[in-house]
């Protein structure tokens, strides 16, 4: 197999410019890209240094807030919980579980994340 890694996918969202604050400022994430194209708008963002980027809102047929489990990874979770709670994201956790620890969170439409410690 050819296939090396996800490159990007898409976060169904109903407001770009919220979205763009909530995943810039509160979570930390880079832009790289934001453009319109036709009908849609190309928000891209990535956690810095990350390999896969998220596109903010690109596929216009997927409903906001319906994309759930996405697990990002730290490597200090304690801290990234804390710097989550203070940009003013409501994070349950983090808990420990038999896989390791985790706290979970959701963006402005409800798309859930899952916060793994590594």
């Amino acid at each position: 197999m050819t296939i090396t890694h996800v490159r990007t996918f898409n976060v169904p969202v109903s407001d770009h410019d919220r979205a763009k604050a909530f995943y810039a400022e509160q979570l930390g994430f880079d832009v790289i890209g934001d453009d319109v194209m036709g009908p849609v708008r190309w928000l891209e963002v990535t956690p810095p240094g990350a390999a896969t980027t998220l596109v903010l809102g690109g596929h216009p047929e997927m409903t906001p807030g319906s994309l759930q489990g996405v697990l990002l990874t730290t490597d200090d979770i304690d801290a990234d919980c804390t710097r989550l709670r203070q940009a003013g994201v409501e994070i349950e956790g983090p808990v420990d579980q038999p896989w390791g620890r985790q706290a979970t969170f959701s963006d402005p439409d409800g798309n859930g994340f899952v916060l793994s410690a590594a």
